[in-house]
C-alpha cells in the first residue's frame, strides 16, 4: 500500500470513528426522564445573576403566580424594588438591635409579601435595578457598602443616632439599583407602587408558612431559626408526612409552593438538574444511573438541620409533581438561574429530597385541607 492510500485510509477509518462517536454522544439519553402529572400555572424563569436575592426571586414568582391565580392576570414584577425596600427594614432593624441581629443579601419568600404590602409593587420593565452597566445582577460591592454604613451607623460615633444614616443608605440604593419611579403605565393605566398592589392585593395574613422539627411541638406554631429569617416569622409545625401532605394537597389544588431549602449537597446535580437523596452518597453509580434512595424520617430529617446538613441556602418555587422512567416521585422546581441546566431553569426534586432539605414551605391558607386548617386551628 503506498503512503498516500495509507493516509486515505487513516483518514477514512478516523472519519468514521469520529461519525460514530457523535451518532453515539447524539443517541446518549439522559439518566432520568420526567412524566408531569401536576403542572400549576406560573410564570416564566428569571435569573438572579450574582445576588444572593433567590429569596425574591421565589418569592416574586410565587406572588405572580397567586396574581395569575386570583386575578387571572400575568405580570413579570421587578425583584430589585422589593430588595431595595428589604434593605431599608433590614438597616433599620440591624440598628434597633444594636447590630446584634442578622445582616445580610438573604431572605425568606416571606419577605416579599411584606415588602410588597407595606411599599408596593411594579413591573420589571420600570425598574430592573440594572443600572451599573451589567447585563446580569451584580450585588457583591454593594452589599459590602450597604453593611459599611450600617455599621458605621452603629458605631455611634456622634453619641446618637442622626438621620443622615438612612438617607446615606438610600444614596447607595440609588447609585447600585436606580431611582426607584413614582408612577407607572401598565394597561393603559397610571399606577403608584401601592396603587398597582392595592390593585391585585396580596394579604400577608392570607399566608403562612409550614416546618416539621422534633423538637417543637407539632400543629403549633414555632420560631425557624435559621440565619436569613430576619423578620423572625413563625412557622407552622408538622410531622413529616403531614408537611407532604399538605405539599401535594397544595399542588393538586392549583396552588404553588415558596420553598426555603439546602441545595449543597452530593444528591443536588446542577448537570443533571435532579435533587435526590443517595442511599450511598459515594456510590460509583450516582449520576450514570438511577440508585436507590433514603428513606428519610422524622429524626433523619432533625438531625440534617442540626448538624447543619440541611440548611437554608436557597429558595426556589415549588410548581408540579413529576415522576421518572420507573415510577419514583419528584416534585417540578422553578429555580431562578435562568435557563441553566437540561430542564431549561426547572429542576426534578425527589419525595425524599423535600423530606431531607426543606426548611419551610410558604403557602396561601387555603391550599390547606380543610382537615389540616381545623387541626391548626386556622
Amino acid at each position: 500500500m503506498n503512503s498516500f492510500m495509507k493516509l486515505a485510509t487513516i483518514a477514512l477509518l478516523f472519519g468514521t470513528g469520529s461519525t460514530l462517536l457523535a451518532q453515539e454522544k447524539k443517541e446518549e439519553k439522559p439518566i432520568y426522564e420526567f412524566t408531569e402529572t401536576v403542572n400549576v400555572k406560573h410564570t416564566p424563569v428569571d435569573n438572579q445573576g450574582s445576588s444572593g436575592t433567590c429569596w425574591c426571586f421565589a418569592g416574586t414568582g410565587f406572588v405572580e403566580a397567586e396574581i395569575l391565580r386570583l386575578y387571572g392576570k400575568e405580570f413579570n414584577l421587578s425583584e430589585m424594588f422589593v430588595v431595595r425596600n428589604a434593605w431599608t427594614e433590614k438597616v433599620n432593624k440591624f440598628v434597633r438591635m444594636h447590630g446584634n441581629n442578622t445582616l445580610s443579601q438573604g431572605g425568606e419568600v416571606c419577605d416579599v409579601l411584606y415588602m410588597i404590602d407595606k411599599y408596593g409593587m411594579m413591573p420589571e420593565a420600570d425598574y430592573s435595578g440594572k443600572v451599573i452597566g451589567e447585563e446580569r445582577h451584580m450585588h457583591g460591592e454593594m452589599n459590602e457598602v450597604i453593611n459599611g454604613v450600617a455599621r458605621a451607623i452603629i458605631k455611634n460615633g456622634n453619641k446618637k443616632i442622626s438621620p443622615a444614616g438612612p438617607k446615606a443608605l438610600q444614596g447607595v440604593l440609588d447609585a447600585y439599583l436606580g431611582d426607584a419611579p413614582k408612577e407607572f403605565t401598565v394597561d393603559g393605566k397610571r399606577y403608584t407602587p401601592k396603587s398597582f398592589a392595592e390593585a391585585y392585593r396580596i394579604i400577608p395574613a392570607d399566608y403562612i408558612e409550614i416546618c416539621s422539627f422534633t423538637n417543637e411541638e407539632y400543629n403549633k406554631p414555632c420560631m425557624v431559626e435559621i440565619p436569613d429569617n430576619w423578620t423572625w416569622t413563625p412557622a407552622y409545625n408538622l410531622p413529616l408526612d403531614k408537611l407532604m401532605e399538605a405539599v401535594d394537597y397544595a399542588l393538586e389544588h392549583g396552588y404553588t409552593l415558596g420553598w426555603a431549602q439546602d441545595v449543597s449537597n452530593p444528591g443536588f446535580s446542577r448537570k443533571e438538574g435532579v435533587g435526590i437523596v443517595p442511599e450511598d452518597p459515594k456510590d460509583e453509580n450516582l449520576w450514570k444511573e438511577i440508585v436507590a434512595e433514603k428513606k428519610v424520617t422524622d429524626e433523619i430529617h432533625q438531625a440534617a438541620y442540626d448538624n447543619w446538613d440541611a440548611g437554608d441556602d436557597h429558595s426556589m418555587l415549588v410548581v408540579g409533581i413529576a415522576k421518572d422512567q420507573n415510577g419514583n416521585k419528584y416534585y417540578k422546581i422553578k429555580n431562578s438561574w435562568g435557563d441553566a441546566g437540561p430542564h431549561k431553569g426547572y429542576w426534578y426534586c425527589s419525595e425524599q429530597y423535600l423530606r431531607q432539605y426543606t426548611i419551610f414551605f410558604t403557602l396561601h391558607k387555603d391550599a390547606l385541607s380543610k382537615a389540616m386548617r381545623k387541626d391548626l386551628n386556622l
